[in-house]
């Protein structure tokens, strides 16, 4: 459990959520710059969607601090997570990854309805 914790905790950093892993040589790797969503569909998926809630929930189950007034009927870090995003109060944004090593980094507020 703790090296989970560790592991979780060096994403957090970049806090991006990476759906799949980039190639080992980074001369290859280059980043879609373009505003739109070329990658992937245009909706948030849902495990993507899964992703970022479990994300969320562990951080603000270990004490993080919440994005957003706490309602009196949320008691628990799942529903909050899922308000926070619903809300788009997260700073979070997805990493879709092409087969040929090019990525594109977007906004969970670009993805969300």
């Amino acid at each position: 459990m703790k090296s989970f914790i560790w592991h979780f905790f060096s994403l957090k950093r970049t806090l991006v959520a990476a759906i799949s892993k980039a190639p080992l040589d980074k001369k290859k790797v280059k980043k879609v710059t373009d505003k739109k969503v070329i990658i992937g569909p245009p909706n948030l998926t849902r495990f993507e969607r899964a992703r970022i809630i479990g994300a969320r929930a562990l951080q603000l189950a270990l004490g993080a601090p919440p994005f957003i007034s706490v309602p009196p009927n949320i008691k628990d870090p799942i529903s909050l997570a899922i308000a926070e995003l619903q809300s788009k109060a997260l700073p979070i944004s997805i990493r879709r990854t092409l087969p040929d090593g090019r990525y594109q980094d977007i906004p969970i507020d670009d993805l969300l309805d």
